[in-house]
């Protein structure tokens, strides 16, 4: 199996063994799950908006160890106070080191859009999404069907998320629907970790231009990201860059301040 494949094995014993002792009422009955979502779409369309999506991410598979914070909020307000214009947290223990708790206990101190950087297959996420004080979900096209992305989009739309639909190659198009409010086009390979930052310019043109633009992984300099701007992309999905500093929040500042 691929890392991909991997992954998703994993999350589907996962996902089954939590909806032992917990149910979709249970989740429902969270403070979060009542409150309303920040919108990413407006976040990343007002004037001035760096556009950057900021990453809480302290492993991963093909980097290991990349920061060893066990405290997501002093990262992420640094995020906010920098100039993100929304945060990623991951939330996937076995893989990237995170939790559930790294959204729960930042929630209340943050004012910009959060996104649940997960692997989503069950319909239990997206509700678990929303009770953990989520703005905004990923699906990544790579796992799942046409009609999956349908179906789970539609249902975070329901509850008031939006969606970040992630592709990697050109026959994934199809998997764009109405439901989802972003496309993002990942310049990682999931099956092999290797990066090609031209994936994302290649392919520009063929998101659909009633969808925002995003470039994921694999951006280190601000040149990347203007030239991702010339190529009409306003968010762009920026972590391992920032999380390998001492500094995260000091370091999405001097990048910030490096863009035109």
């Amino acid at each position: 199996m691929n890392i991909l494949d991997t992954i998703i094995a994993k999350k589907k014993e996962e996902v089954a063994l939590t909806q032992r002792h917990l149910t979709i009422d249970d989740l429902a009955r969270t403070n979060y799950y009542q409150r309303n979502c920040i919108s990413i779409s407006h976040a990343l369309n007002l004037q001035g908006a760096s556009g950057i999506i900021a990453e809480h991410k302290r492993r991963s598979p093909s980097k290991g160890i990349i920061n060893t914070s066990e405290n997501a909020l002093n990262i992420v307000q640094s995020y906010q106070q920098a100039g993100a214009s929304a945060l990623s947290i991951l939330t996937d223990e076995t893989f990237f080191g995170g939790t559930n708790y790294d959204i729960t206990s930042v929630r209340d101190h943050i004012e910009i859009p959060i996104l649940r950087k997960e692997f989503i297959i069950d319909e239990f996420q997206i509700h678990e999404a929303k009770s953990i004080g989520a703005d905004l979900i990923l699906l990544i096209a790579a796992c799942l069907t046409k009609e999956d992305v349908r179906r789970f989009a539609t249902l975070a739309n329901q509850l008031g998320m939006e969606v970040l639909l992630e592709l990697h190659d050109e026959d994934e198009f199809d998997h764009v629907c109405d439901e989802v409010q972003l496309v993002g086009i990942n310049n990682r390979s999931l099956k092999t970790f290797e990066v090609n930052i031209d994936r994302s310019l290649k392919l520009a043109s063929r998101i659909p231009s009633n969808k925002i633009k995003v470039a994921e992984s694999g951006i280190s300099h601000p040149s990347d990201v203007n030239l991702f701007r010339e190529n009409d992309y306003k968010g762009f999905l920026i972590g391992e860059n920032f999380m390998k500093t001492e500094n995260p929040g000091e370091s999405l500042r001097t990048f910030i301040n490096e863009l035109k």
